[in-house]
């Protein structure tokens, strides 16, 4: 299923609302970051990516997407489910005992559109990397794409990882980092700043973009630059400004929503902001 701008728009309100309902139902989870990056996921998953729901983990031919932020599942399993996945009824599974859909995605639950345990923050370049090389070796011309959060890029096997990408001219990627400025413990630039990430990517040999991550329209337009910059030798890496919590005016621009499950009232207030559009599970 692809989709046009403004159905993009009507499943990104709908995500969210899959969002806030699954982390409230568990009182568990984490919808601040989920939410900051559901327009950059919808877009990927029902526009821009070439990908087959029947899932093979293979993934010979299609292109790839590695979640590194791994705790932002909430967003991930309900795109999955919506582009066709696993049934939609399963997110309310979420966190559960025996579920697949587990806080973080892992592999050995068998469920379809994850080929890698995340959430051990720092590692999703490297295996990023590491698939894209393998693609390049069997001629497969199709790409690999990331998610990151800016507040992982404290761990430092981010920066082996970048370092590595450009030297051996892993040029069929394409990094998003999410520039919320927000981690678990406060604001990125009092916990431990990360400076200019624009010169750091661009010293160790990337091509850097930028991009607001809350507008469809412009997540489109970049990432379909981006693509056309592949395939000359370089990496790509967009910083995707985001807004954490967006669309939920309670919850926008704080850390104390990176980790925390709303109330039935604030659950009924977040609701109230989301159009339903797609259909709740």
């Amino acid at each position: 299923m692809t989709l046009d701008n403004d159905d993009l728009k009507r499943m990104a309100s709908q995500v969210r609302r899959d969002i806030v309902r699954m982390v409230y139902e568990c009182q568990s989870g984490h919808p601040g970051g989920s939410l900051g990056c559901t327009d950059y996921l919808v877009a990927l998953y029902f526009n821009i990516m070439k990908h087959d729901p029947s899932f093979n983990m293979d993934g010979i031919g299609e292109d790839l997407f590695f979640l590194s932020n791994g705790h932002i599942s909430p967003v991930f399993y309900s795109v999955l489910a919506r582009s066709g996945y696993f049934d939609k009824s399963e997110l309310k599974t979420f966190r559960k005992l025996n579920s697949r859909l587990q806080g973080h995605p892992t592999t050995h639950e068998g469920l379809p559109g994850v080929r890698v345990a995340s959430g051990s923050l720092g590692q999703g370049m490297s295996v990023a990397i590491g698939a894209a090389l393998a693609k390049k070796l069997n001629n497969d011309d199709r790409l690999v794409f990331t998610l990151h959060g800016d507040g992982e890029l404290q761990e430092g096997q981010n920066w082996e990882a970048a370092m590595f990408a450009p030297f051996n001219k892993v040029d069929n990627l394409i990094c998003a980092i999410d520039v919320n400025g927000q981690q678990i413990d406060g604001p990125t630039d009092k916990v431990l700043g990360l400076l200019d990430l624009h010169q750091k990517f661009s010293a160790f040999g990337w091509e850097v973009m930028h991009m607001d991550g809350n507008e469809m329209d412009e997540v489109l337009r970049v990432i379909e630059l981006a693509k056309t910059k592949t395939g000359q030798g370089k990496p790509i890496v967009i910083l995707m400004k985001t807004e954490m919590g967006k669309g939920v005016d309670f919850m926008e621009g704080s850390h104390k929503w990176h980790g925390v499950a709303p109330n039935k009232e604030q659950l009924d207030a977040a609701l109230a902001q989301l159009e339903e559009t797609y259909g709740d599970y």
